[in-house]
């Protein structure tokens, strides 16, 4: 069978290596980004015939989003520190992009406020690894667009 780009793009699921990251207008690079994660709390309903019916359960608030960005330690650059110490809330935009390097999926993540920053662990018997830090921003709400 005979597979042409068109039908590979369309069909593949794209590689999670090729994205970006912009927060508020300004492309950061990250090694690791994590916790995109949309979930709602629930509410268990139990009336005089939940013995027979079951009890309704329904969505109730969104939770709010916890998102882990990680990079690379590099010398003089300290735009998430300036942020963390700050008290401003950035929009953030995750992109998946294809490889060409445009977006295919983006993930908003509104007012982002950081609350954890990490330092990288020192290690003297690795002698190899990137010192890493890492900075926890919690938001209200994320919202996803495919393009």
């Amino acid at each position: 069978m005979a597979t042409t780009k068109q039908i590979i793009q369309a069909a593949y699921p794209l590689p999670a290596y090729n994205y970006k990251v912009t927060i508020d207008s300004e492309t950061l690079s990250f090694s690791e980004v994590s916790g995109l994660n949309l979930s709602y709390e629930k509410v268990v309903y139990k009336h005089g015939l939940s013995y027979a019916l079951g009890a309704n359960i329904v969505r109730a608030q969104q939770n709010e989003v916890t998102v882990s960005l990680k990079r690379g330690v590099v010398a003089k650059r300290s735009q998430l520190y300036n942020w963390f110490t700050g008290n401003d809330r950035k929009d953030i935009f995750i992109d998946l992009c294809d490889e060409e390097g445009n977006a295919v999926v983006r993930w908003k993540i509104n007012k982002a406020l950081p609350l954890k920053m990490d330092a990288p662990s020192f290690n003297a018997a690795d002698n190899n690894s990137v010192a890493i830090e890492s900075l926890d921003v919690i938001a209200q709400e994320i919202s996803i667009e495919y393009f």
